[in-house]
């Protein structure tokens, strides 16, 4: 699998999102509470852009009138139809057994540990004349 250098950490701060383009894909990056996570920016229902959707949790329940709200941020719903997915997974909330969105693992890596992947970095020399 290959990989790619596609923002610093300092440019993604907790909450922030953005869309990378990637071999030609748009991949929508998320960083929740420091946990980085990828999805293809193309809702599978009907294309939506997913980056553009809203952040919620879950409200779970055992039993009538017991109610939690979990997993804040985790959800990502669709701004097109209100179609949710996980980030974790990019199974989808409407319809788990047969729709997902494309998921792509996102890794934080030391910017001096990026020098020994499976890619060449490109150097340029550079001078300062006062």
């Amino acid at each position: 699998m290959s990989r790619h250098v596609v923002a610093a950490t300092r440019d993604l701060p907790p909450g922030g999102r953005r869309v990378v383009t990637v071999k030609g894909r748009p991949i929508a990056i998320f960083n929740i509470a420091g946990e980085y996570f990828g999805l293809l920016n193309r809702c599978p229902h009907q294309g939506g852009n997913l980056c553009e959707g809203r952040l919620i949790g879950l409200v779970e329940s055992s039993e009538p009138g017991d109610y939690r709200y979990s997993r804040p941020g985790e959800i990502l719903r669709c701004p097109w139809h209100g179609w949710e997915f996980d980030l974790r997974t990019g199974q989808s909330r409407c319809d788990p057994a047969r729709v997902q969105a494309k998921r792509f693992a996102v890794q934080v890596a030391a910017g001096a540990a990026l020098g020994e992947g499976d890619y060449v970095l490109e150097t340029f020399p550079v001078t300062v004349e006062v």
